[in-house]
């Protein structure tokens, strides 16, 4: 089977090869000068004309069957590559399809990761409001409950560190979503 493969790639390389130069300006002037030199030939009495007709009819019958034959085999040949090209793109559409998908499916992530975290900033914001209520009332008590409300408020700056942090991370998905709509 190997062989066979190699055989005919060698058969399809020599078919090109003979496609390609048909169709070349080369091709036209041999072409032009058999025909003359066929011509003159019984004009300079060395054939006779009836035979030199022959002649030329007979090969130029096989030239021409034997070119069709190449000419499709080219044609054969791209036909298969616009059907490889074909699927490709077929596949192609159906990946970007998924890509548009998933990207949706992203964004709606990233709001309702923006919900939380505005959910998350008022609750913040609730403490901080009830913390310095009660560091207003209890401004006389304990000193043990002002150190709870120290790491109460230590707790909440590192809490708005990182949705802050969040936030950017956030900012940044959305531009590259952005980026990714505008690329498709």
């Amino acid at each position: 089977m190997k062989k066979y493969n190699e055989k005919t790639e060698v058969l399809e390389r020599i078919a090109d090869s003979i496609t390609s130069w048909i169709g070349s300006i080369q091709s036209l002037i041999v072409h032009t000068l058999l025909f003359v030199t066929s011509f003159l030939l019984p004009m300079l009495h060395i054939v006779d004309f009836d035979k030199m007709l022959l002649i030329l009819t007979t090969i130029l019958s096989l030239e021409a069957i034997y070119l069709a034959i190449f000419i499709q085999m080219s044609v054969n040949k791209s036909h298969e590559k616009i059907e490889d090209i074909q699927e490709d793109i077929e596949e192609i559409s159906e990946d970007i399809e998924d890509i548009q998908e998933d990207i949706e499916e992203i964004s709606e992530d990233i709001e309702e990761i923006s919900e939380d975290i505005e959910e998350i900033n008022e609750d913040i914001e609730d403490i901080q409001e009830d913390i310095e209520e009660i560091n207003e009332e209890e401004e006389d008590e304990h000193r043990n409950e002002r150190a709870k409300n120290v790491i109460l408020k230590s707790n909440v700056s590192s809490n708005k560190n990182e949705i802050k942090a969040l936030k950017d991370i956030i900012f940044r998905l959305q531009s590259e979503i952005d980026q990714l709509k505008k690329e498709d």
